[in-house]
Protein backbone atom coordinates (compact mmCIF):
# COMPACT_ATOMS: atom_id res chain seq x y z
CA UNK A 1 0.00 0.00 0.00
CA UNK A 2 2.95 2.50 0.76
CA UNK A 3 3.58 1.60 -3.08
CA UNK A 4 1.39 2.51 -4.50
CA UNK A 5 0.60 5.44 -2.52
CA UNK A 6 4.00 6.69 -3.33
CA UNK A 7 3.54 7.00 -7.12
CA UNK A 8 0.42 8.13 -6.39
CA UNK A 9 1.62 10.90 -4.49
CA UNK A 10 4.07 11.11 -7.66
CA UNK A 11 1.34 11.18 -10.85
CA UNK A 12 -0.46 13.77 -8.37
CA UNK A 13 2.20 16.33 -8.31
CA UNK A 14 2.94 15.27 -11.99
CA UNK A 15 -0.64 16.49 -12.93
CA UNK A 16 -0.68 19.34 -10.50
CA UNK A 17 1.90 20.63 -12.94
CA UNK A 18 -0.06 20.20 -15.79
CA UNK A 19 -2.25 22.96 -16.62
CA UNK A 20 -4.37 20.34 -18.72
CA UNK A 21 -5.56 18.21 -16.25
CA UNK A 22 -7.12 21.37 -13.98
CA UNK A 23 -8.96 23.11 -16.92
CA UNK A 24 -10.37 20.08 -17.57
CA UNK A 25 -11.08 19.12 -14.28
CA UNK A 26 -12.44 22.43 -12.64
CA UNK A 27 -12.43 25.22 -15.28
CA UNK A 28 -14.14 23.49 -17.77
CA UNK A 29 -16.95 22.30 -16.18
CA UNK A 30 -17.66 24.95 -13.88
CA UNK A 31 -17.34 27.30 -16.72
CA UNK A 32 -19.71 25.60 -19.20
CA UNK A 33 -22.23 25.50 -16.22
CA UNK A 34 -22.34 29.35 -15.79
CA UNK A 35 -22.52 29.95 -19.59
CA UNK A 36 -25.11 27.30 -20.10
CA UNK A 37 -26.96 28.89 -16.34
CA UNK A 38 -26.87 32.11 -18.00
CA UNK A 39 -28.36 31.72 -21.33
CA UNK A 40 -30.66 29.34 -20.52
CA UNK A 41 -31.47 29.66 -17.02
CA UNK A 42 -34.39 32.20 -17.21
CA UNK A 43 -36.48 29.23 -18.97
CA UNK A 44 -38.18 28.52 -15.74
CA UNK A 45 -39.15 31.68 -13.96
CA UNK A 46 -40.28 33.44 -17.42
CA UNK A 47 -43.59 33.89 -17.42
CA UNK A 48 -46.42 33.56 -20.44
CA UNK A 49 -47.42 36.60 -22.13
CA UNK A 50 -49.45 37.49 -25.67
CA UNK A 51 -50.62 40.16 -27.59
CA UNK A 52 -53.72 39.78 -29.52
CA UNK A 53 -56.19 42.08 -31.49
CA UNK A 54 -59.57 41.60 -31.60
CA UNK A 55 -61.45 42.91 -34.81
CA UNK A 56 -65.03 43.58 -34.96
CA UNK A 57 -66.79 44.15 -38.31
CA UNK A 58 -70.31 43.30 -36.38
CA UNK A 59 -72.58 45.64 -34.46
CA UNK A 60 -73.83 42.62 -32.53
CA UNK A 61 -72.71 42.30 -28.76
CA UNK A 62 -70.86 39.06 -28.90
CA UNK A 63 -67.49 40.20 -30.04
CA UNK A 64 -67.35 42.61 -27.03
CA UNK A 65 -68.04 39.83 -25.00
CA UNK A 66 -65.17 37.72 -26.31
CA UNK A 67 -63.10 41.17 -25.91
CA UNK A 68 -64.15 40.71 -22.28
CA UNK A 69 -63.20 37.75 -21.66
CA UNK A 70 -59.58 38.31 -23.06
CA UNK A 71 -59.10 41.34 -21.19
CA UNK A 72 -59.78 39.57 -18.18
CA UNK A 73 -56.86 37.05 -19.11
CA UNK A 74 -53.52 38.66 -17.12
CA UNK A 75 -51.55 37.32 -19.86
CA UNK A 76 -52.81 38.79 -22.30
CA UNK A 77 -52.18 42.27 -23.96
CA UNK A 78 -55.22 43.81 -26.50
CA UNK A 79 -54.05 46.11 -29.68
CA UNK A 80 -56.15 47.91 -31.15
CA UNK A 81 -56.86 47.32 -35.41
CA UNK A 82 -59.78 48.47 -36.86
CA UNK A 83 -59.59 46.75 -40.04
CA UNK A 84 -58.98 42.99 -41.02
CA UNK A 85 -56.19 44.25 -43.50
CA UNK A 86 -54.95 46.10 -40.40
CA UNK A 87 -55.36 42.85 -38.12
CA UNK A 88 -52.99 41.08 -40.52
CA UNK A 89 -50.60 43.60 -41.14
CA UNK A 90 -49.87 43.61 -37.68
CA UNK A 91 -49.33 40.05 -37.20
CA UNK A 92 -47.36 39.81 -40.11
CA UNK A 93 -45.31 42.42 -38.84
CA UNK A 94 -44.80 40.60 -35.21
CA UNK A 95 -46.86 42.84 -33.77
CA UNK A 96 -49.09 40.69 -31.94
CA UNK A 97 -49.24 37.89 -31.81
CA UNK A 98 -52.88 36.70 -32.93
CA UNK A 99 -55.49 38.42 -34.45
CA UNK A 100 -59.23 37.29 -34.11
CA UNK A 101 -61.39 38.74 -36.97
CA UNK A 102 -65.77 38.59 -36.63
CA UNK A 103 -67.12 39.26 -39.80
CA UNK A 104 -70.07 41.29 -40.41
CA UNK A 105 -73.30 40.10 -39.26
CA UNK A 106 -71.75 37.23 -36.52
CA UNK A 107 -73.98 37.75 -33.94
CA UNK A 108 -77.41 37.99 -35.89
CA UNK A 109 -75.92 34.96 -37.89
CA UNK A 110 -75.40 33.26 -34.35
CA UNK A 111 -78.27 33.72 -33.03
CA UNK A 112 -80.51 32.66 -35.63
CA UNK A 113 -78.96 29.22 -36.86
CA UNK A 114 -77.08 30.06 -39.62
CA UNK A 115 -73.40 29.71 -37.77
CA UNK A 116 -70.63 31.85 -38.23
CA UNK A 117 -66.87 31.62 -38.14
CA UNK A 118 -64.26 33.16 -36.38
CA UNK A 119 -61.26 34.13 -38.38
CA UNK A 120 -57.97 33.64 -36.01
CA UNK A 121 -54.48 35.04 -37.67
CA UNK A 122 -51.38 33.95 -36.42
CA UNK A 123 -48.14 36.06 -36.67
CA UNK A 124 -44.91 33.46 -38.45
CA UNK A 125 -43.48 33.35 -35.04
CA UNK A 126 -45.91 32.83 -32.27
CA UNK A 127 -46.77 29.29 -32.33
CA UNK A 128 -47.51 28.90 -29.14
CA UNK A 129 -48.97 32.06 -28.59
CA UNK A 130 -51.14 31.27 -32.08
CA UNK A 131 -52.08 27.91 -30.56
CA UNK A 132 -53.88 29.59 -27.16
CA UNK A 133 -55.48 31.84 -29.52
CA UNK A 134 -57.15 29.33 -31.38
CA UNK A 135 -58.65 27.54 -28.15
CA UNK A 136 -59.60 30.56 -26.66
CA UNK A 137 -61.42 31.29 -30.09
CA UNK A 138 -63.04 27.65 -29.97
CA UNK A 139 -63.88 27.36 -26.31
CA UNK A 140 -65.97 30.94 -27.28
CA UNK A 141 -67.43 29.29 -30.10
CA UNK A 142 -67.84 25.96 -28.36
CA UNK A 143 -70.06 27.86 -25.47
CA UNK A 144 -71.77 29.66 -28.50
CA UNK A 145 -73.02 26.42 -29.61
CA UNK A 146 -73.64 24.43 -26.32
CA UNK A 147 -76.44 27.87 -26.33
CA UNK A 148 -77.55 27.35 -29.79
CA UNK A 149 -78.39 23.57 -28.79
CA UNK A 150 -80.36 24.58 -25.51
CA UNK A 151 -82.21 27.35 -27.48
CA UNK A 152 -83.28 24.57 -30.27
CA UNK A 153 -84.06 21.89 -28.14
CA UNK A 154 -86.86 24.32 -26.28
CA UNK A 155 -88.39 25.49 -29.31
CA UNK A 156 -88.50 21.72 -30.58
CA UNK A 157 -90.36 20.63 -27.68
CA UNK A 158 -93.46 23.27 -28.60
CA UNK A 159 -92.69 25.59 -25.71
CA UNK A 160 -92.68 29.16 -26.39
CA UNK A 161 -89.19 30.80 -26.35
CA UNK A 162 -88.72 34.25 -24.47
CA UNK A 163 -87.40 36.95 -25.76
CA UNK A 164 -84.04 36.60 -22.55
CA UNK A 165 -83.74 32.74 -22.94
CA UNK A 166 -80.11 33.80 -24.90
CA UNK A 167 -79.25 35.52 -22.17
CA UNK A 168 -80.65 32.96 -19.67
CA UNK A 169 -78.87 30.39 -21.20
CA UNK A 170 -76.17 31.68 -21.57
CA UNK A 171 -76.12 32.05 -17.83
CA UNK A 172 -76.61 28.85 -16.58
CA UNK A 173 -73.83 27.41 -14.42
CA UNK A 174 -71.32 24.87 -16.16
CA UNK A 175 -72.44 21.14 -15.78
CA UNK A 176 -68.56 20.19 -14.75
CA UNK A 177 -66.11 22.23 -13.97
CA UNK A 178 -62.18 21.48 -14.26
CA UNK A 179 -59.64 21.87 -11.48
CA UNK A 180 -55.98 21.82 -12.42
CA UNK A 181 -53.79 20.65 -9.48
CA UNK A 182 -50.11 20.00 -9.34
CA UNK A 183 -48.68 16.47 -8.79
CA UNK A 184 -45.71 16.55 -6.24
CA UNK A 185 -42.86 18.76 -7.41
CA UNK A 186 -40.15 17.21 -9.69
CA UNK A 187 -38.85 19.97 -11.18
CA UNK A 188 -35.18 20.84 -10.14
CA UNK A 189 -33.45 24.88 -11.76
CA UNK A 190 -31.70 24.93 -15.15
CA UNK A 191 -28.45 25.80 -12.66
CA UNK A 192 -28.66 22.95 -11.03
CA UNK A 193 -29.50 20.64 -13.89
CA UNK A 194 -26.15 22.06 -15.84
CA UNK A 195 -24.02 22.26 -12.93
CA UNK A 196 -24.97 18.36 -12.01
CA UNK A 197 -24.87 17.64 -16.20
CA UNK A 198 -21.26 18.96 -16.51
CA UNK A 199 -19.59 17.51 -13.19
CA UNK A 200 -21.04 13.93 -14.69
CA UNK A 201 -19.81 14.37 -18.10
CA UNK A 202 -16.48 15.84 -17.16
CA UNK A 203 -15.59 13.47 -14.11
CA UNK A 204 -14.79 10.83 -16.81
CA UNK A 205 -12.07 12.95 -18.50
CA UNK A 206 -10.58 14.35 -14.84
CA UNK A 207 -9.74 10.61 -14.16
CA UNK A 208 -8.64 10.46 -17.67
CA UNK A 209 -5.18 11.31 -16.17
CA UNK A 210 -3.86 8.41 -13.97
CA UNK A 211 -4.91 6.03 -16.00
CA UNK A 212 -3.60 7.13 -18.84
CA UNK A 213 -0.31 7.02 -16.68
CA UNK A 214 0.32 3.82 -17.25
CA UNK A 215 0.76 3.62 -20.81
CA UNK A 216 2.77 7.20 -20.53
CA UNK A 217 5.38 5.11 -18.30
CA UNK A 218 5.75 2.40 -20.49
CA UNK A 219 6.39 4.75 -23.77
CA UNK A 220 8.66 7.09 -21.50
CA UNK A 221 10.80 3.60 -20.39
CA UNK A 222 9.73 4.33 -16.95
CA UNK A 223 7.48 1.25 -16.33
CA UNK A 224 9.87 -1.54 -17.04
CA UNK A 225 12.07 0.30 -14.19
CA UNK A 226 9.35 -0.08 -11.70
CA UNK A 227 8.25 -3.50 -12.64
CA UNK A 228 12.05 -5.26 -12.29
CA UNK A 229 11.39 -3.02 -8.77
CA UNK A 230 10.65 -4.73 -5.34
CA UNK A 231 7.34 -3.58 -5.98
CA UNK A 232 4.58 -5.46 -6.44
CA UNK A 233 3.01 -5.34 -10.35
CA UNK A 234 -0.71 -4.47 -8.33
CA UNK A 235 1.14 -1.64 -6.73
CA UNK A 236 1.60 -0.04 -9.67
CA UNK A 237 -1.98 -0.32 -11.04
CA UNK A 238 -3.30 0.47 -7.46
CA UNK A 239 -1.05 3.73 -7.77
CA UNK A 240 -2.01 5.11 -10.83
CA UNK A 241 -6.08 4.41 -9.93
CA UNK A 242 -5.69 6.08 -6.33
CA UNK A 243 -4.40 8.99 -8.55
CA UNK A 244 -7.05 8.89 -10.68
CA UNK A 245 -9.47 8.94 -7.87
CA UNK A 246 -8.33 11.48 -6.08
CA UNK A 247 -8.38 13.42 -9.14
CA UNK A 248 -11.76 12.63 -9.88
CA UNK A 249 -13.12 12.90 -5.95
CA UNK A 250 -11.34 16.24 -5.60
CA UNK A 251 -12.55 17.73 -8.83
CA UNK A 252 -16.14 16.84 -8.76
CA UNK A 253 -16.14 17.51 -4.82
CA UNK A 254 -14.76 21.26 -5.47
CA UNK A 255 -17.81 21.54 -8.37
CA UNK A 256 -20.18 20.83 -6.06
CA UNK A 257 -18.92 23.32 -3.83
CA UNK A 258 -18.54 26.18 -6.80
CA UNK A 259 -21.80 25.86 -8.13
CA UNK A 260 -23.61 25.43 -4.86
CA UNK A 261 -22.30 28.99 -3.54
CA UNK A 262 -21.62 30.78 -7.03
CA UNK A 263 -24.72 29.50 -9.41
CA UNK A 264 -26.77 28.61 -6.36
CA UNK A 265 -27.55 24.93 -7.75
CA UNK A 266 -29.12 22.46 -5.12
CA UNK A 267 -27.66 18.88 -4.92
CA UNK A 268 -29.78 17.98 -2.34
CA UNK A 269 -29.10 15.61 0.64
CA UNK A 270 -25.23 15.80 1.45
CA UNK A 271 -25.10 12.24 2.51
CA UNK A 272 -26.86 11.13 -1.00
CA UNK A 273 -24.43 13.25 -2.82
CA UNK A 274 -21.62 12.11 -1.06
CA UNK A 275 -22.29 8.70 -1.80
CA UNK A 276 -22.89 9.09 -5.44
CA UNK A 277 -19.86 11.40 -6.26
CA UNK A 278 -17.67 8.17 -4.19
CA UNK A 279 -19.37 5.63 -6.56
CA UNK A 280 -19.39 7.49 -9.94
CA UNK A 281 -15.31 8.31 -9.50
CA UNK A 282 -15.35 4.62 -8.92
CA UNK A 283 -17.42 4.06 -11.86
CA UNK A 284 -15.76 6.44 -13.57
CA UNK A 285 -12.24 4.95 -13.18
CA UNK A 286 -13.02 1.69 -13.85
CA UNK A 287 -15.00 2.23 -16.89
CA UNK A 288 -12.00 4.60 -18.38
CA UNK A 289 -9.15 1.69 -17.00
CA UNK A 290 -11.23 -0.83 -18.86
CA UNK A 291 -11.23 1.46 -21.87
CA UNK A 292 -7.65 2.04 -21.49
CA UNK A 293 -6.18 -1.36 -21.51
CA UNK A 294 -7.32 -1.46 -25.52
CA UNK A 295 -5.15 1.37 -26.05
CA UNK A 296 -1.87 0.70 -27.43
CA UNK A 297 -0.65 4.47 -27.00
CA UNK A 298 -1.43 7.69 -24.75
CA UNK A 299 -3.19 8.93 -28.08
CA UNK A 300 -4.91 6.09 -28.61
CA UNK A 301 -6.49 5.61 -24.96
CA UNK A 302 -7.25 9.50 -24.91
CA UNK A 303 -9.27 9.26 -28.27
CA UNK A 304 -11.19 5.64 -26.69
CA UNK A 305 -11.44 7.57 -23.70
CA UNK A 306 -12.98 10.87 -25.09
CA UNK A 307 -15.55 8.54 -27.51
CA UNK A 308 -17.07 6.65 -24.37
CA UNK A 309 -17.03 9.81 -22.43
CA UNK A 310 -19.25 11.75 -25.00
CA UNK A 311 -21.28 9.24 -25.82
CA UNK A 312 -22.04 7.75 -22.54
CA UNK A 313 -22.83 11.73 -21.63
CA UNK A 314 -25.30 12.25 -24.26
CA UNK A 315 -26.77 8.75 -24.10
CA UNK A 316 -27.19 9.56 -20.11
CA UNK A 317 -28.28 13.20 -20.11
CA UNK A 318 -25.98 15.08 -18.97
CA UNK A 319 -26.80 18.02 -21.67
CA UNK A 320 -30.63 17.65 -21.99
CA UNK A 321 -33.19 15.88 -19.88
CA UNK A 322 -34.01 12.83 -21.28
CA UNK A 323 -35.83 10.89 -18.88
CA UNK A 324 -39.21 11.52 -21.19
CA UNK A 325 -37.06 10.50 -24.80
CA UNK A 326 -38.81 7.28 -24.68
CA UNK A 327 -35.95 4.49 -25.66
CA UNK A 328 -33.42 6.90 -25.04
CA UNK A 329 -35.08 7.11 -21.36
CA UNK A 330 -34.50 3.01 -20.71
CA UNK A 331 -30.82 2.66 -22.69
CA UNK A 332 -29.58 5.45 -20.75
CA UNK A 333 -29.04 3.17 -17.56
CA UNK A 334 -26.55 1.46 -19.70
CA UNK A 335 -23.91 3.95 -19.06
CA UNK A 336 -22.99 5.25 -15.46
CA UNK A 337 -23.69 8.40 -16.52
CA UNK A 338 -27.48 8.03 -16.96
CA UNK A 339 -27.26 6.38 -13.55
CA UNK A 340 -25.31 9.63 -11.91
CA UNK A 341 -28.14 11.87 -13.76
CA UNK A 342 -30.96 9.75 -12.29
CA UNK A 343 -29.48 9.76 -8.68
CA UNK A 344 -28.25 13.51 -8.64
CA UNK A 345 -31.36 14.65 -9.62
CA UNK A 346 -33.97 12.96 -7.26
CA UNK A 347 -31.28 14.57 -4.76
CA UNK A 348 -32.15 18.20 -5.72
CA UNK A 349 -35.71 17.34 -6.53
CA UNK A 350 -35.81 17.05 -2.18
CA UNK A 351 -34.79 13.05 -2.11
CA UNK A 352 -33.10 11.32 0.41
CA UNK A 353 -30.24 8.97 0.45
CA UNK A 354 -33.03 6.36 0.66
CA UNK A 355 -34.49 7.48 -2.52
CA UNK A 356 -31.35 6.76 -4.41
CA UNK A 357 -30.92 3.14 -3.76
CA UNK A 358 -31.31 2.08 -6.97
CA UNK A 359 -29.01 4.59 -9.28
CA UNK A 360 -26.31 3.60 -6.39
CA UNK A 361 -26.71 0.20 -7.03
CA UNK A 362 -26.54 0.43 -10.84
CA UNK A 363 -23.11 2.78 -9.94
CA UNK A 364 -21.74 0.36 -8.09
CA UNK A 365 -22.81 -2.47 -10.21
CA UNK A 366 -20.40 -0.68 -13.39
CA UNK A 367 -17.92 0.39 -11.17
CA UNK A 368 -17.20 -2.98 -9.31
CA UNK A 369 -17.76 -4.86 -12.96
CA UNK A 370 -15.58 -2.31 -15.09
CA UNK A 371 -12.64 -2.67 -11.99
CA UNK A 372 -12.64 -6.04 -12.14
CA UNK A 373 -11.94 -6.10 -16.33
CA UNK A 374 -9.72 -3.93 -16.03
Amino acid sequence: MRDAWTIATKDLRRRLRDRTAILVALVLPFGLAYIFSLTLGDIETRSFEATFAVVSLDSGHLPDEFTSLLESLDFVSLRDAATETAAETLASDGDVDAAMIFPQGFTADVQTGRGSAIHVITAPNARIAGLVAESLATSFASNLDATGLSIATVADSGAPVADTLTARAQAVTPGAEIRAAGAEDKSGSQSTFFAIGMAVFFLFFAVEFGVRGVLEEREEGTLSRLLVAPILPSSVIGGKALASFAVGLTSTVLLVIATTWLLEARWGDPLGVALLVLFGVLAAVGVTALVATLAKSTAQASAYVSIVAVVGGLLGGTFFPISQAGFLSTIRFLSPQGWLMEGFQELSYGGSAHDIVRPLSGVLTIALVSGTLA
